[in-house]
């Protein structure tokens, strides 16, 4: 919980920091290269406190979880699109093209997973 309030705290000094006046050409690139170390320290942390979330979960909420992880994969999949199509360098758009896919990945995986789970619940009739 403190890394993350450092985090949100650090994000919010950076914002604050790069927010007055117009900024030179070469202060854009400098604030494009900080805000991109951001945002991978904003990463960085949510793959860290969603694994620690992930280990504690007991195997009887994993069905339920499964399918509410379906729709945040969901949203980080538009999120991705979103990414990929920006006026950003090519890299980034390279980036954004392999987290789509990746997302891509993980929904359809996702759902096929939860299906096959559902079905295991399901009551079968006996056989006459």
């Amino acid at each position: 919980m403190t890394a993350l309030l450092t985090a949100l705290g650090a994000a919010a000094a950076f914002i604050a920091a790069t927010s007055g006046g117009a900024p030179t050409a070469a202060a854009a690139s400098t604030t494009l290269i900080d805000a991109q170390i951001v945002e991978v320290y904003v990463f960085l942390l949510a793959a860290f406190t969603g694994f620690q979330i992930i280990t504690k979960v007991p195997p009887l909420l994993h069905t339920p979880l499964m399918a509410a992880t379906n729709a945040i994969s969901a949203i980080s999949l538009v999120a991705s699109i979103v990414i990929a199509g920006a006026e950003r360098p090519l890299y980034i758009n390279i980036m954004g093209a392999v987290a789509v896919a990746a997302a891509t990945i993980n929904v359809v995986g996702g759902f096929v997973i939860t299906d096959r789970m559902l079905k295991m619940f399901k009551k079968t009739e006996a056989p006459k």
